[in-house]
């Protein structure tokens, strides 16, 4: 029998007589980390972690565990949830940097280093400080008043003298009939929305102010940014798009002027919909931050979402994002985003609905789109759009080659779908993690739901 097992088997015998102890689990698990056998710690590192979910040293081991299987993005949320705590241990510190390394982000990686060797300088390793370019005299670069940059934004512009932000003011034709299924998602923002302009009168009765936030997160092409527009067009109401190009600039104090321009036109058309798309970039959580300009831009978004300096009644805000766990906890108060709400991939009703609006003003034969939805299980959105428009192009080089156009038929749409994959897999894949290891409050509990976990 190897050595390692002789040293296991004395453990695991003793665990058998206490299956309850946690301090003999954990060094089981240490053991076998240290042997290199990290699958088997990951399991017992969970097995301690469901009897104790707070342990911080069992987080760091399972986070260490992944990180030797090669799943980053699992270690990645667990390190993350553990930074943002006062007493982070300096060992997550560490282990934040190798995967920063292995992400490609070097500065970060150097500065988390160097917070988790001066935390705990039993954390400290000598080879992959050298491998960081880290030297035991090194001292972080000063500052001063007369740098021309500063928190990587440049200093020195006078105020006012940027262009004001580039938002169209769109009036959509769209509506909830141009949506496939989501009706759950529909109902829920015609009561936070669509109602309070319809019936003012009652909702003033229980004093409920019109407007407000609703945040759709999801994977990506699964019609967030349709849903949106659609709901302008439901209420004819003016419709305001706004990306990060919009809002962010290289001069100081540019972008928060940016942002709160943007809101006053919302507020000077109302009702309007306000609508932010990857509201991550904009609002990424302040504990995460590097640079104050990053913070202050955020405080400036949550001043003018609580209507500090001018009122928001009217103005109805929707952001969508594909990484809710990077936006920072304070949107998530009452009266900012108190609405959260999953966008999953269609099931499979709401599939033959989307395929039967894309296929829509096209030529068409008999067409099963319920047996085409059922054989695209997991497909966003934007993936049955790419089933059928890649249909169109086989029937167009057909009918290139022929010299007579043929509708579109199931086997056609049938064929594309066996040719693409599911693009939500890999979100969900991380989405998971954020669901089981960093789910304060059951705000991912759609996540689990869906994944029936």
């Amino acid at each position: 029998m190897p050595s390692g097992d002789d040293a296991l088997e004395p453990l695991r015998a003793a665990l058998r007589v206490s299956p309850d102890n946690i301090p003999l689990r954990r060094h089981l698990a240490d053991t076998l980390l240290a042997l290199g056998r990290a699958d088997e710690a990951a399991k017992e590192y969970r097995a301690a972690l469901a009897q104790e979910p707070a342990n911080a040293a069992l987080k760091i081991g399972l986070a260490t565990a992944f990180y030797h299987q090669g799943k980053d993005s699992a270690a990645l949320v667990i390190v993350e949830d553990l930074i943002k705590a006062d007493d982070t241990p300096g060992r997550a510190y560490v282990l934040h940097a190798r995967l920063l390394v292995k992400a490609g982000d070097v500065e970060r990686a150097v500065r988390q280093y160097k917070k988790g060797s001066a935390a705990d300088p039993a954390a400290a390793d000598p080879e992959f400080a050298s491998r960081l370019g880290i030297t035991p005299d090194d001292a972080p670069p000063r500052r001063t008043e007369e740098d021309e940059v500063v928190d990587g934004r440049v200093r020195g512009r006078a105020e006012g003298s940027g262009a004001p932000p580039d938002t169209t003011l769109e009036r959509p034709a769209v509506s909830f009939k141009d949506v496939g299924g989501m009706d759950a998602l529909k109902e829920e923002i015609k009561m936070k929305i669509i109602y309070p302009l319809l019936h003012p009168e009652m909702y003033k009765a229980y004093g409920k102010a019109i407007g407000g936030g609703i945040l759709m997160y999801g994977p990506p092409g699964c019609g967030k940014t349709h849903l949106a527009r659609a709901t302008a067009g439901e209420v004819k109401a003016g419709f305001i798009a706004v990306g990060i190009n919009d809002v962010l600039d290289m001069w100081i104090g540019q972008s928060e002027r940016n942002l709160h321009e943007t809101f006053q036109r919302a507020r000077d058309n109302k009702p309007c919909v306000l609508f932010f798309d990857e509201v991550d970039a904009l609002g990424a959580s302040r504990t995460d931050m590097r640079q104050s300009a990053g913070r202050q831009l955020i405080n400036q978004f949550l001043s003018e979402m609580d209507g500090i300096a001018s009122a928001n009644d009217g103005v109805l805000i929707l952001a969508a994002t594909n990484a809710p766990w990077h936006l920072d906890s304070a949107f998530r108060r009452p009266g900012r985003f108190d609405r959260i709400l999953f966008v999953p991939p269609p099931d499979a009703p709401a599939r033959a609905a989307v395929l039967r609006i894309l296929c829509k003003g096209k030529p068409l034969g008999d067409l099963d789109y319920d047996h085409v939805a059922d054989k695209a299980v997991g497909f966003s959105g934007a993936d049955l759009k790419s089933v059928v428009d890649v249909a169109i192009e086989k029937k167009l080089r057909d009918a290139m080659r022929e010299g007579v156009p043929k509708p579109l038929a199931t086997r056609d749409l049938l064929d594309a779908t066996a040719t693409l994959k599911p693009s939500t897999k890999e979100w969900f894949a991380t989405a998971r993690n954020y669901a089981l290891y960093s789910n304060q409050g059951g705000i991912y509990d759609d996540i689990l739901k869906f994944l029936k976990l």
